[in-house]
């Protein structure tokens, strides 16, 4: 090993923490070196925990939300309501919702969004496999619960294109204001859905 030249294992982990999404490679370096002054319980219980996670964990072959079971519980769970179908990007939108405690029907992870600029297509996404459900269930409502960003506004409306015709009501979560929030600190396209969306008092 060169005087400037870290050890093989530490630069392994380096390279392998920076591939994680929003961690560079100064992240990568703090956060292995972190790991190396820890104690040898702390790193091992790290590991242990990665991989019981790839071990016991899997995507749900319904709605492709994280579970140890296939089908997940909301999947089956018969007091959901059969009738509605929420479509999100990500397993984390789903426990985003569940927070709520506003919604009760079934959900459809895509596990993303289209986006052009970083190669990603319909046909990287479970869209096919909402498609599917679509033609086989009784959803009389899909609610596009997309982030409100380019991507997500994409996928909506290629969702919106691909069902066309189809009878199932197709519904958007609305745009507002921020419980909380001030007026001047609201950006435009929030502000602007915010007065669209206007209800009566």
């Amino acid at each position: 090993m060169a005087g400037n030249a870290l050890p093989r294992p530490v630069q392994r982990l380096i390279n392998e923490l920076s591939r994680l999404p929003g961690i560079g490679p100064k992240s990568a370096a703090r956060l292995t070196f972190f790991l190396l002054r820890a104690g040898e319980d702390q790193a091992l219980t790290l590991a242990e925990a990665l991989q019981e996670m790839k071990a016991r964990t899997q995507f749900c072959s319904r709605c492709f939300h994280i579970t140890e079971e296939d089908p997940c519980e909301m999947c089956t769970d018969p007091a959901r309501d059969d009738q509605t179908l929420c479509v999100v990007e990500e397993p984390l939108d789903v426990l985003a919702i569940e927070r709520s405690r506003a919604y009760h029907g079934r959900y459809h992870v895509l596990h993303g969004a289209i986006s052009p600029v970083e190669g990603i297509g319909p046909e990287d996404l479970k869209i096919a496999e909402l498609l599917e459900r679509i033609e086989k269930g009784q959803f009389t409502e899909l609610i596009v619960a997309t982030n409100p960003t380019l991507e997500g506004e994409s996928t909506a409306l290629y969702l919106q294109r691909r069902l066309a015709g189809d009878p199932i009501r197709i519904t958007h979560l609305a745009r507002g204001l921020p419980v909380g929030g001030d007026l001047e600190y609201t950006d435009e396209i929030t502000l602007g859905r915010a007065l669209e969306g206007r209800q009566d008092l």
